[in-house]
């Protein structure tokens, strides 16, 4: 058996660590998967193809870096509880689909493209949690399939919000209501540090969460942003800060609904 580190520097969030499961998923001959988000690093155990694991990890497009690969002796790991995955999965997964209804709804009721954004990126997340409930404990036929119908999809909300960011720059449009932006994006960021906290807590034995895991998560920094927006949005009097950071989220879901693509390659 081999015991092989990567370091994948944008794997920072529980979501994307549940890409990368996916994503191996179909490999056979891996024991084991170690994460640590923290210091973004993993640890496979298998008996599989080393550089399939490597170009598959390498797809994926989160900077994966093998570190390390040495030959250990036969060691016995405890099964993964599926039904706990599922339970937390389902925990998650509802988290961010009822934030993305929150934020797309309030987003348009503010006229703010930050949150209508930040919606998307919870959906985003959902999305792979939902991928990820089909392949807890079983082989999924369809995965593929789901997986590039998802990406398309959530490639085309966020070309939509694009275009609608550019009309509003060029456009005369109402001042978006700062004080709507702030409240749910602070909500938002209490229910992704929640979120990330039960995901992190299932993977270590510790009963507490580490700070800097959660402020090193995609999520947070994108409610912070939220946030800092609607505070100049406030300071400034402009719409302009909104629809900068509006721009700057759905790239980041572009870029999001591309690894999920990647996830449905043949």
């Amino acid at each position: 058996m081999k015991h092989t580190v990567y370091n994948i520097p944008e794997m920072d969030c529980a979501a994307e660590e549940n890409m990368v499961r996916m994503k191996l998923q179909p490999v056979q001959g891996i024991h084991k998967l170690r994460f640590d988000l923290e210091v973004r690093r993993l640890d496979v155990f298998h008996d599989a193809d080393e550089q399939q694991i490597t170009q598959l990890l390498e797809e994926l497009d989160l900077g994966a870096r093998l570190v390390e690969s040495t030959s250990v002796g036969n060691q016995t790991f405890e099964p993964d509880d599926t039904q706990q995955q599922r339970r937390l999965l389902w925990t998650v997964l509802g988290i961010n689909f009822a934030f993305f209804l929150l934020e797309i709804t309030t987003g348009f009721l503010a006229n703010s493209m930050g949150l209508v954004a930040d919606s998307l990126d919870m959906l985003a997340d959902a999305i792979v949690y939902g991928l990820s409930l089909w392949a807890v404990g079983s082989a999924i036929t369809r995965k593929k399939r789901v997986a590039r119908l998802s990406g398309y999809f959530q490639m085309f909300l966020a070309l939509l919000g694009l275009i609608e960011v550019v009309r509003r720059f060029v456009g005369a449009e109402p001042l978006p209501d700062f004080r709507m932006m702030i409240g749910i994006s602070v909500l938002a960021l209490i229910a992704n540090s929640f979120a990330l906290w039960i995901l992190t807590r299932s993977n270590s034995q510790e009963a507490h969460m580490k700070a800097s895991m959660i402020f090193t998560s995609n999520d947070v920094i994108i409610n912070t942003g939220v946030i800092l927006a609607g505070v100049l949005v406030l300071l400034t009097n402009s719409k302009y800060p909104d629809l900068i950071m509006g721009a700057i989220v759905f790239v980041i879901v572009m870029r999001g609904a591309l690894r999920i693509l990647k996830l449905g390659k043949e």
